[in-house]
């Protein structure tokens, strides 16, 4: 296992701790066991099947059709690469996110991640296998650290999953600074900048006639810039009532985690997608 990836679990792992002192960590609103299930396989899928396959064939892309490539943008500056990897990662999961989310046949790849009734560090491994083996920016990571992105992708990489990790724990960090009047110019500018808590969680409110649903937007992961770029930005500073998925109906666990291998007749049968 990579450094970063110890880093990075143990972020996760921090706050798996703080939300079993200050929440309902296992016992969430409405949980059914078939939501363990998704949560646990989910976890593992990504962080050690999925991510290391695509990352590493994306690598192996590069050296085999690119291969004068190799370490191109090592000597380029910190922020040059970074911003590379926020282009071909974050703004490339940006579109792949919207786009499962406008395209029905597509939401079969995502729909584990909107299926639970409650937000929690939990949720965030939440997909199909194919949602991540299909993902841009997993494939670019891989050719740009064929590249050269080196150390940088390492840093990148961290700070960008403590934002997700962030966004979807049912802490509310975000509630709390709001709150204090001295930071709201820097709060201001935070929430416009990556996602918090109270614009993801109007991502995954439930119903579309609560204000502070925001259902079709809020897509970006790290950056929430891309959604103030494409018009898809929605800020209130508030919560949703509920969060989940109007009219959304039942599935197995097999078919949020490896849908198209296992279908159910009941696929995608939502207003909202």
């Amino acid at each position: 296992m990579q450094t970063y990836q110890i880093v990075v679990l143990s972020i996760f792992c921090f706050l798996v701790v703080l939300e079993i002192v200050f929440t309902n960590f296992f016992n969430k609103k409405n949980q059914r066991l078939k939501d363990g299930v998704v949560e646990f396989v989910g976890f593992f899928q990504l962080n050690f099947l999925a991510l290391p396959l695509v990352f590493g064939l994306g690598y192996g892309l590069a050296e085999t059709f690119l291969p004068s490539s190799k370490g191109m943008i090592s000597d380029w500056g910190f922020f040059a690469i970074f911003g590379l990897l926020l282009i071909f990662d974050d703004l490339t999961q940006y579109w792949w996110h919207r786009t499962c989310h406008n395209v029905p046949v597509l939401y079969n790849l995502h729909r584990a991640h909107h299926d639970s009734e409650y937000l929690s560090i939990r949720v965030v491994y939440r997909n199909a296998l194919a949602y991540y083996l299909l993902m841009p920016g997993l494939w670019f990571a891989g050719i740009l650290f064929y590249m050269g992105s080196g150390w940088v992708y390492f840093v990148y990489i961290v700070v960008k999953q403590a934002v997700i990790f962030g966004a979807h724990t049912d802490l509310r960090w975000d509630k709390k600074l709001y709150e204090i009047k001295w930071m709201n110019p820097i709060m201001w500018v935070l929430e416009r900048t990556i996602s918090t808590p109270s614009t993801h969680w109007a991502h995954h409110g439930k119903h579309l006639d609560d204000e502070n649903t925001h259902y079709k937007g809020n897509y970006g992961n790290l950056l929430f810039i891309w959604d103030m770029i494409f018009g898809t930005a929605k800020i209130t500073r508030k919560y949703p009532k509920e969060v989940g998925v109007e009219n959304l109906s039942e599935v197995s666990a097999l078919t949020q985690l490896f849908w198209p291998i296992f279908r159910s007749p009941q696929e995608s049968k939502t207003e909202k997608v």
